[in-house]
């Protein structure tokens, strides 16, 4: 860490016990240290976000940030930086914590504080805290926000997994509390949907040291972005399974509809890409938890581009498609990973297979594939056929 700047620590997550527990620990063992945490609780009913800066003696200041388009995550984005900046300027601050609120997502925060706080500010990592004894339960929870108090927005319509599943997968690190309720599965789960990240106790001298660890947002972003995400591998460990799908041939776009509801319902957490035959040129997204699919488009293939178009491709993502470029289909290919508990492997691929074109139909080419029925149109829309 450059000395000159000040560290900005992140600690994220819907456990909001195991997230004060997290801060509090940090608090505690790095002398100078502050946290800073904006409550969106009351923010519909005040028109406000309200601010605590706090050491491990308690309480140094509030205040109040005014709503901005009727959002409190926008309120938190505008109040961040120059209350951070305002600590880096004061020069007594070895540590800024930011302790987001419940709902509030790391990744739009670690690049916010990244592009706006140059010259004073350096991320030193991200953080999720974690209940163990929670996390199977927050990742089946498909109910909306909103209908758990915990909407940033009025606009607000992630549901309680998918936005528990983003805070879990964008951190390096995932602080755990010691919870007797969790279990051997529990613990499988956790490391079989973020085998990357570091984990350390809340409180212990391992998180202190991860704290300042660094970390890369650009990187982070690459991992996330489903052209070259860095999925799980296959694992079994107590109970819970992770299966690794990858195949070449595309997909049959009613066949696939048509099964998304039970795909979806197969585990608790899936995701990846994928490409169907009506949309050849069209890298697709696949994200679901809690019993909710969303499918994206995230624009073409770069077998579909001129090579011309390719210079102005990141070398991360040019380089994750050279490393499973296929002779006649490029860099398209099917890459879904299904993590759960009770998680039927056999069944699943059995299901999956079914979807992808018959030998008959993948011979009639592109111009048979074209006339497939649109069954995804409604979801994915597009100006013309």
């Amino acid at each position: 860490m450059n000395p000159r700047l000040l560290p900005v620590l992140i600690v994220c997550g819907l456990h909001a016990d195991a997230r004060r527990a997290a801060v509090e620990g940090l608090l505690d063992s790095v002398p100078g240290s502050v946290a800073l945490h904006h409550d969106l609780s009351t923010a519909a009913a005040t028109g406000t976000v309200r601010r605590t800066v706090r050491d491990a003696s308690g309480p140094l200041e509030t205040g109040a940030a005014p709503l901005v388009n009727d959002c409190a995550c926008c309120a938190l984005r505008e109040d961040l930086v120059p209350e951070l900046r305002r600590l880096a300027v004061g020069g007594t601050t070895a540590l800024a914590v930011v302790e987001l609120w419940d709902s509030v997502e790391p990744r739009a925060m670690a690049e916010v504080i990244v592009a706006h706080g140059r010259g004073l500010l350096e991320l030193a990592n991200v953080v999720t805290a974690v209940d163990p004894a929670l996390a199977l339960a927050s990742l089946g929870d498909g109910g909306d926000l909103a209908g758990a108090g915990l909407a940033a927005a009025a606009a607000d319509r992630r549901t309680v997994g998918d936005t528990w599943a983003r805070q879990l997968e964008y951190a390096a690190v995932l602080a755990l509390v010691d919870s007797p309720e969790a279990d051997a599965g529990d613990r499988a789960l956790l490391a079989q949907l973020h085998p990357t990240a570091r984990r350390a106790a809340a409180g212990s001298p391992e998180l202190t040291r991860l704290a300042f660890a660094g970390f890369d947002t650009g990187a982070a972003a690459a991992t996330q972005h489903p052209a070259c995400a860095l999925l799980p591998q296959e694992a079994e460990e107590a109970g819970v399974s992770t299966l690794v799908w990858h195949r070449h041939r595309p997909f049959h776009p009613g066949r696939l509809y048509a099964a998304l509801e039970d795909l979806t319902r197969a585990a608790a957490r899936s995701r990846g890409r994928f490409w169907l035959a009506d949309r050849p040129d069209t890298l697709l997204s696949w994200d679901a938890a809690g019993g909710a699919l969303c499918v994206a488009d995230n624009g073409p293939w770069l077998a579909s581009l001129p090579d011309a178009a390719w210079e102005m491709v990141p070398p991360v993502r040019r380089a994750a498609a050279a490393l499973g470029w296929h002779p006649e289909h490029g860099d398209r290919c099917q890459h879904l990973v299904f993590t759960s508990p009770g998680l039927d492997s056999g069944a699943l691929r059995g299901l999956l297979d079914s979807c992808l074109l018959t030998e008959a139909e993948f011979t009639a080419g592109r111009e048979g594939w074209e006339r497939l029925p649109a069954a995804f149109d409604d979801v994915l829309p597009r100006s013309s056929r």
